[in-house]
């Protein structure tokens, strides 16, 4: 029995400004119409019938039930992390939580945010992979390297074994360009895909060993933990403690039992704009051009539209993002360095590393369409038969105007209805609830005025999603 574990963390910072904080690249759908999670979990078809372990960052448990939830899945367990805390912990946590009814199934750990073109070749890996797996050994898939990639680890193969797979010679870390050029030349290396195939009891031992503290920490937090829903809630105290250290840094460099096997199945980890335009689908002239694109002599170049006409004349081998909010002009060569955007916004304490203008919750979502000194506009949209916390404001009132549906309100002790080209006025300080009991979206605008209009303005007393 194989136990996918799909890891959900991180930020994917270098693809901003589509990929952010509360809103990262694992939970967009980047190739097709399907995120990259659930690309992921369908990926597994055919290999595994097994539900899958999944791993997210707590703030991001709503996206990734609800994603769940769209492919069959709503009974999935999801295990959160207080605090992402790098990949050693994370499959420590999903390796102690598979066991936990007895069990020692052979766990393949996967990234949610990975594309790989062919799915057969996948598989036919994994299975290679499952006999090294099951006698113990600890098995990490290794990309047959076609460039000299500097963003990716390498492995450098030892002896042939029986069965399909190699030693491991070593490790390395992202190498220099002339190195990963030799690398290349000499032949022997693979890119290290962070996919891995182990029984978990193996795995375990192997960290117990070479990282107690690791070992001793998660198992504690997780036992302190708490069950909610389908979430597994990690005891966010006991996890702090935790040392951040990457699964091949913590074990797979140190063990002597490790395994590599080669996969060659058009992977790619999605990590840059580049990667996106190097597997994505281009027209003659090498562009992909997504939304409302309009270019002229323009060639090898990604344009990506969310809201308004984006035009190119005369550009080559560029990047071109538009949201709501912000645009993204980078040439290809240098989409690594999207990250010190990134990092240049959060010092400004700006919110566009943050957030979208438009923005997910468990309800539905909210797009922020204008905003003033004393008055912010919203345009909410709410799931049928999904209802908004119970809660009160300090500092602003709001006024609801419905645009097509119909609205339960609780405003004070009073509940009614709202229907289409109807509103009401919240004043301060009252206690509020807003529902759609109908069968179609609920489609309103807000307009909150006030001193202070923060998110953080919210005094929650009931709420069905665990957040009062």
């Amino acid at each position: 029995m194989i136990v996918p574990v799909i890891m959900a963390g991180g930020f994917g910072s270098r693809l901003w400004p589509i990929s952010r904080q509360q809103h990262p690249k694992q939970f967009l759908p980047l190739i097709d119409d399907s995120s990259m999670l659930q690309t992921t979990i369908r990926r597994l078809e055919g290999l595994t019938s097994v539900p899958p372990q999944l791993i997210c960052n707590e703030q991001h448990r709503f996206l990734a039930a609800e994603q769940l939830r769209q492919i069959g899945l709503e009974d999935a367990n999801i295990l959160l992390e207080p605090e992402g805390r790098n990949t050693a912990p994370a499959i420590a946590l999903a390796a102690m939580r598979v066991m936990q009814d007895g069990k020692d199934p052979v766990i393949l750990v996967l990234a949610a945010d990975h594309y790989i073109q062919d799915v057969s070749a996948f598989h036919a890996s994994v299975l290679t992979a499952l006999p090294f797996a099951e006698s113990g050994r600890l098995v990490v898939f290794g990309i047959n390297p076609t460039s000299p990639e500097t963003g990716y680890g390498y492995i450098e193969q030892g002896m042939s074994l029986d069965g399909g797979g190699y030693e491991v010679k070593k490790f390395v870390e992202k190498p220099k360009l002339s190195v990963a050029e030799g690398y290349l030349k000499q032949g022997g290396f693979l890119w290290n895909s962070g996919m891995f195939l182990f029984r978990a009891s193996s795995f375990l031992k192997e960290l117990k060993f070479f990282q107690p503290e690791i070992f001793d920490i998660c198992r504690e937090a997780l036992s302190e933990g708490e069950e909610d829903l389908h979430f597994t809630r990690i005891n966010a105290k006991i996890f702090s403690a935790c040392p951040d250290l990457s699964v091949d840094y913590a074990v797979m460099e140190k063990t002597a039992n490790s395994v590599v096997v080669p996969m060659g199945a058009g992977w790619s980890d999605i990590g840059s704009w580049s990667a996106l335009w190097d597997v994505g689908s281009k027209n003659e002239e090498g562009n992909i051009l997504k939304g409302d694109v309009l270019v002229h002599n323009t060639r090898n170049t990604y344009v990506h539209s969310e809201s308004r006409l984006v035009t190119a004349v005369g550009v080559d081998d560029l990047v071109i993002v538009e949201t709501k909010d912000s645009i993204l002009i980078a040439h290809k060569d240098s989409v690594q360095d999207v990250k010190v955007i990134v990092d240049k916004l959060k010092s400004k304490n700006r919110s566009e590393f943050l957030c979208h203008r438009e923005v997910y919750r468990p309800w539905g979502s909210y797009d922020s369409i204008d905003k003033g000194n004393r008055y912010q506009v919203k345009r909410i949209s709410v799931r049928p038969g999904a209802k908004l916390s119970v809660q009160m404001h300090h500092h602003r009132a709001e006024h609801w105007v419905v645009v097509s549906g119909t609205a339960k309100v609780t405003n004070g002790k009073e509940s009614y209805l709202v229907t289409e080209n109807q509103s009401t006025y919240i004043p301060i300080g009252q206690v509020h609830a807003l529902e759609n009991p109908g069968k179609l979206p609920l489609e309103l605008i807000e307009v909150q005025s006030g001193s202070y209009l923060g998110e953080d303005d919210i005094v929650r007393f009931e709420d069905r999603y665990g957040r009062s």
